[in-house]
């Protein structure tokens, strides 16, 4: 999820998703970003809202539609004490492989509460900035290494563009989609996943070793199209997960 507001095609088609089928929004993102580039935009009514599952911070959190709200159904949150072990970790490492940038669009690492993200440009940077930053993942891979030797005990993965995503060990994208099987009583075979990082190392790469089938997009047009195609079918059943 990319920090802008939803397009208006791509939130008309996932209100018709919604419709269709169970549908689970999964991202590196924090709840606040899900609702002030998504909920907000979309026009659907409580009935459509009760069969959308999101879990931000790549599945540490799990919210649904409840009594009119939005209910936390679980969060994996880290302690005060390991939050800040895993910043001073982020900090110094990519400080010392030169990775650390004076000048940058907003924080660049954010206590997501279950999640701690590093943002090398900020969390603000326009996406043109950050597709440049690391084309080909060199430097998030470079990050990761350096990080997880020294927190062998926690997931360490690329997020997005810029960013590296850290959260408890076992609690990923597949854990999240996981505790969506449990919730809805489907199984693997009833899922369709929709992602961008399915490329090993990928905040996505997860949910594809656990077997669910999984469809790699690039871009919120591409997953549009994909959706659009998707509904043209017939016989829908089971649940959607775009991560």
């Amino acid at each position: 999820m990319s920090k802008s507001q939803i397009d208006e095609r791509m939130a008309a088609l996932l209100a018709r998703l919604l419709d269709a089928v169970e549908v689970c929004v999964i991202s590196g993102g924090q709840f606040a970003q899900f609702q002030t580039q998504v909920l907000r935009h979309l026009p659907i009514d409580d009935r459509l809202r009760a069969r959308l599952h999101l879990m931000p911070t790549c599945g540490t959190r799990y919210y649904r539609w409840k009594d009119g709200d939005w209910s936390l159904v679980y969060a994996e949150d880290f302690a005060e004490s390991e939050k800040a072990e895993i910043i001073e970790v982020l900090t110094r490492s990519a400080k010392e492989l030169g990775l650390w940038s004076d000048g940058t669009w907003g924080d660049i690492i954010e206590d997501r509460g279950s999640q701690i993200t590093f943002s090398a440009l900020g969390q603000q940077a326009p996406p043109d900035a950050k597709y440049a930053w690391d084309p080909d993942g060199a430097k998030r891979r470079l990050l990761c290494a350096r990080v997880s030797e020294q927190l062998p005990g926690l997931e360490v993965r690329g997020g997005g563009s810029t960013s590296v995503d850290i959260t408890r060990q076992g609690v990923d994208k597949a854990y999240g989609i996981g505790r969506l099987l449990e919730a809805l009583d489907l199984t693997i075979d009833d899922v369709l996943f929709v992602g961008d990082r399915l490329d090993e190392g990928g905040n996505d790469y997860p949910v594809k070793l656990m077997g669910v089938e999984c469809v790699a997009v690039e871009g919120w047009e591409q997953t549009a199209d994909f959706v659009a195609n998707f509904l043209a079918r017939e016989g829908l059943d089971g649940a959607v997960s775009v991560g």
